[in-house]
């Protein structure tokens, strides 16, 4: 993803290494795309991206890894960390992901979409998928724990990271078939429904 998207400033050292970071990933994405991804080796991907194997291995430890990496989920914490205390917790989160989402442009959101489809579509990422939702509803966890002052192994914490992350599954997965779903309006729509909630 783009350096534009980033929500404050990091440093010169950060920056240069999220540079190469992205750099990997566009080029082993568009391998993918051209001769598909068992036949992409790692060597072919450093070479596009002007870098070494072993720099390669340095940000993404796997193959599977260089799919499975998502750069915006920095951004959605360090947007939702900047929302006002007295905001719920899911309408900060929404409004951060608004935030995030807003700022990307038609080819980055469709770069995403791109790599949701190879996640989804060739078995030997399907585990790497699983890892990263994980991943992610951890850093939701700890990123809420930190806001309201709790413990990160509260039981209703995971509950609330487990819920953010099945929403944006039941949003974006449509979106891999059809891609003529705005991205923006099905997200909202939701965390609006998980903000109020299952009516009875």
């Amino acid at each position: 993803m783009s350096e534009s998207l980033a929500v404050g400033r990091p440093g010169l050292r950060e920056r240069k290494k999220a540079r190469t970071r992205a750099a990997i990933q566009e080029h082993a994405l568009r391998l993918f795309r051209e001769q598909g991804y068992d036949a992409t080796t790692v060597e072919q991907i450093a070479e596009a991206a002007e870098v070494s194997p072993s720099t390669f291995f340095r940000y993404f430890p796997t193959k599977e890894d260089v799919v499975a990496y998502d750069a915006l989920d920095p951004m959605v914490m360090t947007a939702w960390r900047a929302q006002p205390l007295d905001v719920g917790p899911i309408r900060a989160f929404r409004n951060a992901m608004v935030q995030v989402f807003q700022a990307m442009t038609s080819d980055q959101l469709e770069e995403l979409l791109s790599r949701g489809r190879l996640l989804f579509s060739v078995p030997e990422l399907r585990q790497a998928a699983i890892n990263e939702l994980l991943r992610s509803g951890k850093m939701v966890t700890d990123e809420l724990a930190v806001r309201l002052g709790r413990p990160a192994d509260d039981f209703e914490l995971k509950i609330f990271g487990g819920a953010v992350m099945g929403a944006m599954m039941a949003a974006l997965i449509p979106m891999l078939e059809d891609g003529s779903i705005d991205m923006m309006s099905q997200l909202d729509r939701a965390f609006e429904f998980l903000e109020k909630g299952m009516p009875l």
